[in-house]
């Protein structure tokens, strides 16, 4: 072919139900943009039970990739051609990338939090002691990431106690870390070791934005970091607490433009503009 003008848009996108308010499109189009990048980024509804044909579609159209929300996390990992070993130990994948003709699954959100810890919080999990509120999705991952980079104990609360002891069971059969569960049925009172106290749960998301987790904020300790996965509004009332007593927080913000920044990577082979992706969103929540 002749050397010219090439119209030919690399696809990526989203597949989720419901999928309109997912934001992910607004950093990840700024990261085209900022890069000068022909790629697209489409944010597609598709039903639990059109999964796998959207799958296969998105082989026909050669697209670069793909992000996965609820609730195609889990089932996703059976269409897939290869699973990275962390997402395999969370049993979900986020984030689908090509290489020649196979797809490849991996799970981005732990990995955005650890970067945010690392390069914002100017900490290394290794040898320090976690609280986790919540067992869900977002704790799955940032539990599994934390034991794989060497956290000496992770102490998980939640209200079901089913899935919280799920979740320890699994950290203490697959990974190094000592992990134990706690029964969230009163104000919780945080361990006086602990390093870093994370809120995984999604109390506090837009628009209940007054809300905060049921924990006893006056055990917060000065020299603690505290974190929210919560990314709109990046400061919540759970992070404006633990201010309050002069705790380091990081927000939710930080945690998914990192997990964006790996996924760009993955689909484009260039680093990722964390800057105008992170101006992007704080630009559209503070619209929002």
């Amino acid at each position: 072919m002749e050397s010219g003008k090439n119209y030919k848009a690399e696809l990526v996108g989203v597949f989720g139900y419901p999928v309109a308010e997912n934001p992910t499109i607004v950093m990840q189009e700024a990261a085209f943009k900022a890069k000068g990048l022909n790629f697209r980024y489409l944010t597609i509804e598709v039903r639990p039970e059109d999964l796998e044909t959207a799958v296969k579609g998105l082989r026909a159209f050669n697209m670069r990739g793909i992000n996965l929300t609820i609730p195609h996390k889990v089932e996703v990992l059976k269409y897939l051609d290869s699973v990275a070993e962390d997402a395999k130990l969370m049993g979900a994948v986020n984030t689908v990338y090509r290489n020649g003709n196979k797809l490849f699954g991996e799970n981005t959100d732990g990995k955005g939090f650890l970067t945010s810890l690392r390069n914002d919080g100017r900490m290394d999990p290794r040898g320090k002691q976690f609280v986790i509120l919540g067992a869900g999705g977002a704790a799955r991952a940032i539990t599994v990431e934390l034991a794989l980079a060497g956290a000496k104990k992770i102490t998980v609360v939640n209200r079901d106690k089913s899935r919280g002891q799920t979740l320890v069971d699994l950290l203490n059969a697959k990974t190094p870390v000592e992990a134990q569960f706690v029964l969230w049925n009163t104000r919780y009172a945080i361990p006086r070791d602990t390093d870093v106290l994370v809120n995984a749960t999604s109390i506090g998301l837009y628009p209940n934005i007054h809300e905060k987790a049921q924990i006893d904020y006056d055990t917060i300790q000065a020299g603690m970091t505290v974190c929210d996965v919560i990314p709109n509004p990046p400061h919540t009332a759970f992070l404006s607490e633990a201010k309050k007593r002069g705790a380091k927080t990081l927000d939710g913000l930080g945690m998914l433009v990192y997990q964006g920044t790996i996924g760009f990577k993955l689909w484009t082979g260039e680093e990722a503009p964390v800057d105008a992706m992170k101006e992007a969103l704080m630009k559209e929540f503070s619209a929002s």
